[in-house]
């Protein structure tokens, strides 16, 4: 029973690895056409406003495919597994690619929450992480 419920949980986690591959794959070129064309004509805030739903609508399907692919069950803990191993991948990758691609530190990328277009970007992450757990009773065909 243990065995079979830790491997459940393992699904979930690689389920979660993959749900953010897919999702940081459109973010990032959202996120190249954000920055270099939106941004400078609107400001940061507008930016990610515009964004946002794009991200949100992406993340929602590819989140709903990877359940189905990997055969994550309707479990909590198999939801919440997911949602947090994507959602640790992603606030590592975005630091990673903050230092390397701006040559943020990690003290500034932190920084950028506590402006308006970091907590709603924030708010978003967060909802992506919620998805699995979001879709526990939603059958999406996507």
């Amino acid at each position: 029973m243990a065995g079979t419920r830790l491997r459940h949980v393992g699904r979930a986690a690689s389920a979660g690895a993959l749900y953010f591959v897919m999702a940081f794959a459109a973010g990032f070129a959202m996120g190249a056409l954000r920055v270099g064309q939106i941004a400078p004509r609107t400001g940061d805030l507008i930016a990610v406003l515009i964004e946002m739903p794009f991200m949100l609508l992406v993340s929602w399907f590819a989140c709903s495919w990877m359940i189905r692919r990997m055969r994550v069950g309707p479990a909590l803990t198999e939801r919440i597994t997911m949602g947090a191993a994507a959602f640790l991948f992603l606030m590592i990758a975005e630091l990673v690619m903050s230092m390397t691609l701006f040559g943020s530190s990690p003290t500034e990328y932190f920084a950028e929450f506590r402006e308006p277009h970091g907590l709603i970007g924030l708010a978003g992450q967060l909802a992506f992480a919620l998805f699995p757990l979001a879709q526990r009773h939603v059958n999406v065909k996507s």
